[in-house]
């Protein structure tokens, strides 16, 4: 099987999706793209969804060598990079980890972020203020709480269809399907 040259990474949040991505940019030298920078506006709006589609695209067609793409977005990109279609992902790469270590993971971020207040796209920032929300929509670390299953349900879903999935589940599955990587 040739090396797969258009990767997806997903997950659910706080998983270490754009780490990852970014990991395998540097290995193999493919451009990456985060769709949480294309999918957020100033002000955490949802960017227009043609324009967001438009920047999808570009970034697909300017780089036919291949790429690599980083987050879910799943009901906003209609089915673009999709294994299987024209400009679809060779390869998913699920990042499944255990729900205590995602937990900890987007805690110690969202605490980061709201403290130092890092930019985070188009000069949005986390703010403390919604870390005490109930609803998901607003607080990342629920999002990440509430989402954990229905992110695994639907990758599992995938993997039963047959699409080229790879599940890593824990560091050292990342660790090793990264060394495997040229």
């Amino acid at each position: 099987m040739p090396e797969p040259r258009r990767i997806r990474v997903v997950g659910n949040s706080g998983s270490g999706k754009s780490t990852l991505a970014a990991e395998i940019s540097r290995r193999t030298g493919l451009p990456r793209l985060e769709l949480d920078e294309v999918f957020w506006d100033a002000g955490w709006r949802y960017r227009d969804l043609d324009e967001a589609h438009a920047l999808i695209d570009a970034f697909v067609a300017e780089h036919p060598e291949g790429w690599v793409i980083d987050g879910n977005w799943t009901s906003r990109l209609e089915g673009r990079l999709d294994p299987g279609t024209d400009a679809g992902a060779d390869l998913v790469v699920w990042l499944d980890h255990p729900r205590p270590l995602v937990m900890s993971r987007v805690i110690r971020r969202t605490a980061r972020r709201g403290i130092l207040r890092e930019e985070l796209w188009h000069g949005n920032r986390e703010r403390p203020s919604t870390w005490l929300s109930r609803d998901p929509h607003e607080n990342i670390v629920l999002w990440s709480w509430t989402n954990h299953r229905a992110t695994r349900e639907r990758m599992t879903e995938r993997m039963d269809a047959g699409q080229p999935v790879v599940r890593l589940a824990g560091r050292r599955a990342v660790g090793r399907w990264l060394a495997t990587l040229r």
